[in-house]
C-alpha cells in the first residue's frame, strides 16, 4: 500500500496518470456533448468515465442520470433509432 498523497512527493508516474485521466475526462465530455454523433456504447462508456472521474459532484451525478436514462431507454426499445450495429455490452 502506498503512502497517502499529503506525505509523499508526486512522482512523474503520478503526473502521467493524472494527465491521462484528464485527457479521458475531456474526451468523455466531448462525447456527451455531441450525443447524436456517437453510439450508445460510446456514450455509456463516457458516462462511466465521468461518474468515476468527474471534477464536481454535480458532473458525476449528471453523468449517472444520463447513464440510467440510456439503460432504461435501451430496455424499453431495443434497437431504437435504426442503429442495427451489435453492441459489445449486450449479450444475446
Amino acid at each position: 500500500m502506498s503512502i497517502p498523497l499529503p506525505f509523499r512527493k508526486r512522482s512523474a508516474r503520478d503526473q502521467a496518470r493524472q494527465d491521462w485521466i484528464d485527457e479521458r475526462r475531456h474526451e468523455a465530455r466531448i462525447v456527451v456533448a455531441y450525443v447524436a454523433h456517437h453510439s450508445d456504447h460510446l456514450l455509456r462508456l463516457a458516462c462511466r468515465v465521468l461518474i468515476q472521474h468527474g471534477e464536481t459532484p454535480a458532473e458525476r451525478e449528471d453523468a449517472r442520470i444520463v447513464l440510467v436514462v440510456l439503460v432504461v431507454l435501451d430496455a424499453k426499445h431495443p434497437g431504437r433509432g435504426g442503429n442495427h450495429r451489435s453492441d459489445p455490452e449486450v449479450r444475446r
